[in-house]
């Protein structure tokens, strides 16, 4: 007599278990990368913020950015104050001279003080940006911005 087999023999849930361990050593590390991102996103956006403050000042001076600081100010355009702001991810956002924007992440909650730093060229055409030298581009587990 046949005799039928019900259920899963010991090798096939053990092959089951090991495609699951091995899709988790995989997720795991993406996961914890995409989290971070996500975190350093509130970092970009209130940097861009200043953005089209020096992008104005520009403007206003001939395509010049020597007098596009934090607290600066002429007709029609205003920079806002460098800010340390008290709640989120961003520990503090400064606009030195020239225009250039540098935000920087908290170090806790899986960030770990990355700096954003965006340094504006003024042309005829308007104010371009170049994130250069930011450390948030070199952080080991990839780029975070």
């Amino acid at each position: 007599m046949k005799s039928i087999q019900k259920g899963f023999t010991l090798i096939e849930l053990m092959i089951v278990v090991a495609i699951i361990g091995i899709l988790a050593a995989v997720a795991l590390p993406q996961y914890q990368n995409y989290t971070k991102k996500s975190k350093f996103t509130e970092v970009i956006n209130l940097a861009d913020a200043y953005k089209t403050d020096i992008g104005l000042c520009a403007q206003m001076n001939d395509n010049t950015l020597t007098s596009c600081s934090a607290g600066a100010s002429g007709a029609g355009w205003v920079i806002k104050s460098a800010v340390a702001p008290t709640v989120g991810y961003v520990k503090s956002i400064t606009v030195a001279g020239g225009g250039t924007i540098q935000a920087t992440a908290i170090s806790s909650n899986g960030l770990a003080g990355e700096t954003y730093l965006l340094t504006p060229s003024a042309t005829a055409a308007g104010v371009t940006w170049d994130i250069g030298t930011s450390s948030c581009k070199t952080v080991t587990s990839g780029a975070i911005c």
